[in-house]
């Protein structure tokens, strides 16, 4: 009787994968709901509301690849996510309250949706190495009995 094969004890569990899609989903989705109420309802510019709300549009790109867990997705909002970081670190030193606590959540929002998204990535990543390493081993031709 044989005994059955075990994952690596360094094998990230699927739960740590699937808890950061979720982080990632929550955050981008936090974001985008934070650009429109911020620039229409709680802290407009301008009383009524602004086109600067606009912002929110590119955020609902990277929803749909996010969604479909598409890994290419996950790589370039980590990249693009940068901006509104950048807006949010000026505008909270810039504005004032209201606006610069709204400020200061987009901040928070941006690094947790990079740190959820290069995490994804990572586990994604180490989990497809290990998973072809155990193919790998499987497919290896047996060596002969003594």
């Amino acid at each position: 009787m044989t005994a059955a094969p075990t994952a690596p004890a360094l094998a990230p569990s699927n739960t740590a994968v699937d808890a950061t899609r979720w982080l990632a989903t929550a955050s981008l989705l936090g974001l985008i709901v934070l650009c429109l109420a911020w620039e229409l309802v709680l802290a407009p510019l301008r009383p009524g509301g602004t086109w600067l709300a606009i912002k929110a549009l590119p955020l609902c790109i990277p929803l749909a690849g996010i969604l479909k867990n598409r890994m290419y997705t996950y790589r370039w909002v980590s990249l693009v996510i940068w901006l509104y970081f950048t807006e949010g670190v000026v505008r909270g030193y810039s504005d004032k309250p209201p606006s610069q606590w709204l400020a200061w959540a987009e901040v928070l929002l941006c690094l947790i949706l990079f740190t959820a998204c290069t995490l994804h990535v990572r586990l994604r990543q180490r989990n497809a190495k290990l998973a072809a390493q155990a193919a790998a081993e499987g497919a290896a031709p047996a060596a002969p009995a003594p």
